[in-house]
């Protein structure tokens, strides 16, 4: 229990000690992104479940655990502040290369978080689509079953929008968007020079919105593979903090930060 009693007084004690002057300042925050423009699309990059794990001694499943309960905190932030659609980077395709066991576990927890979508009071209070983003037939059928049927109870949903890149990688999402318009140009029903931005964004995975901002927690500064050929002129935000301990004055300074990059920029 040692490490673990750790984790928690590290992670839970301060910010109870702290909450009443935290949501006064959270309040005042809320306040003053209500009187700007506020993002209809962001993305996270969910990074660092694997490391707070380890800085705080627990299991690499209990870091991931931590991980997919922050999911329905943003869902809850983005609601409060009118944010329309968010795009959530969960599972690529390279993360397919780590130990069995772990990309077994992440399954279970998508399998299971797909699976509550379908129920949760949540989503149809908020009238939530759900929908994944990648190359699904990688994943295994038990977690394709859950996400289609997960997608079918939201389908009429148009109030906001979660989409979960899964088996997912920028580049290869380009790369089947060109095929997709090669074969086309193959049949006859359109030529290379009908070809631009739209006819490339529209056969991508999904067609969504391009983002206003993309936060990545974790500490690293890069997109790996995230939403590349949509995120031209997205907002980009790094923080080092890790998914699972990311808070909601960490989500609001960064909300507040964007509206003012887009005030100092004139956007």
């Amino acid at each position: 229990m040692g490490m673990n009693l750790k984790a928690y007084l590290l992670t839970h004690i301060p910010s109870i000690m702290l909450k009443p002057v935290y949501r006064i300042y959270e309040d005042r925050l809320i306040e003053e992104i209500r009187s700007g423009n506020v993002p209809s699309h962001i993305g996270v990059i969910m990074d660092g479940n694997r490391r707070f794990a380890s800085e705080f001694g627990l299991k690499t499943s209990e870091g991931h655990e931590r991980g997919a309960g922050k999911l329905e905190d943003i869902l809850d932030w983005c609601h409060e502040l009118g944010i329309r659609m968010v795009t959530l980077y969960a599972f690529s395709t390279e993360n397919f290369s780590r130990p069995k066991e772990e990309v077994d576990l992440i399954m279970h927890l998508f399998r299971r978080k797909f699976q509550d979508f379908q129920n949760d009071e949540r989503v149809h209070r908020y009238r939530i689509k759900v929908k994944a983003l990648g190359k699904l037939e990688m994943l295994p059928q038990d977690v394709r079953e859950a996400i289609a049927k997960a997608e079918e109870a939201t389908s009429s949903y148009d109030d906001h929008n979660l989409n979960i890149c899964v088996a997912y990688g920028g580049r290869m999402e380009i790369a089947e968007a060109f095929r997709k318009v090669a074969r086309r140009i193959e049949s006859g029903e359109m030529s290379a020079n009908d070809i631009n931005i739209d006819t490339i964004k529209n056969n991508l995975y999904r067609v969504v919105d391009d983002p206003d901002l993309i936060i990545r927690t974790g500490g690293e500064v890069r997109l790996s593979n995230f939403l590349l050929f949509q995120a031209a002129y997205s907002e980009l935000f790094f923080t080092d903090v890790y998914f699972p301990a990311f808070r909601k004055i960490d989500f609001l300074r960064i909300i507040r930060e964007f509206q003012k990059r887009k005030r100092r920029f004139g956007k």
